[in-house]
């Protein structure tokens, strides 16, 4: 007996469709097999607002030298160095609305810079802005990146935070204001564009 002509040409399509289901309902979906991961919803993180664009400017005080520096070698540059390669500065140094240590203190850039190039004094940088002013009291952002001190203008990524800069990201443009070449010592403006909710 001959199969009806509908039969035979929906059974291919019919045992693909099977083969498919099958394969779907076997492939394991990230967030399921593991009890350490889930989905969150982005409204109670606060993500439900209106990101927003500020603009902060500051200069962050790189005082080397004194009774009291801000920034100390932890890890001397290789000998023979013209561009100290390899030198490990710790910072906890001032940021101020104005360029005078005098003026107001809005917070504090806290980690660390290296001399990561042998051909130019060019730094990584990695460092969190802790600030302890006003709205910004305990709120910090991240900034990362390569800092060729001798170029008028330098760019480095603002690449996270915490508090109001939860989710922050954005850059930072760093400008030499004044630096005493004996001591070190230096002032840098700051102008940090950050997006955060």
């Amino acid at each position: 007996m001959a199969t009806p002509f509908f039969i035979s040409s929906f059974f291919p399509f019919f045992s693909i469709f099977l083969i498919l289901s099958y394969s779907y309902i076997t492939i394991p979906v990230l967030g399921e097999e593991y009890d350490y991961v889930k989905q969150v919803d982005p409204k109670k993180m606060g993500m439900i607002r209106k990101e927003k664009l500020s603009h902060f400017r500051f200069y962050w005080h790189d005082n080397v030298s004194g009774p009291n520096p801000t920034s100390i070698i932890v890890v001397p540059p290789v000998i023979n160095s013209t561009t100290v390669f390899g030198m490990i500065d710790m910072i906890d140094n001032p940021l101020t609305i104005g360029p005078k240590m005098s003026s107001k203190m809005v917070g504090k850039a806290q980690g660390f810079y290296t001399s990561s190039s042998q051909e130019e004094v060019g730094l990584l940088m990695i460092m969190n802005f802790a600030f302890f002013d006003g709205k910004y009291n305990g709120s910090t952002f991240t900034v990362l990146g390569r800092n060729t001190v001798l170029s008028k203008v330098r760019e480095m990524s603002v690449i996270g935070g915490c508090g109001i800069f939860r989710f922050a990201r954005g850059y930072v443009e760093a400008k030499t204001y004044w630096v005493n070449t004996t001591t070190r010592d230096a002032i840098v403006e700051y102008n940090a564009y950050v997006l955060h909710y």
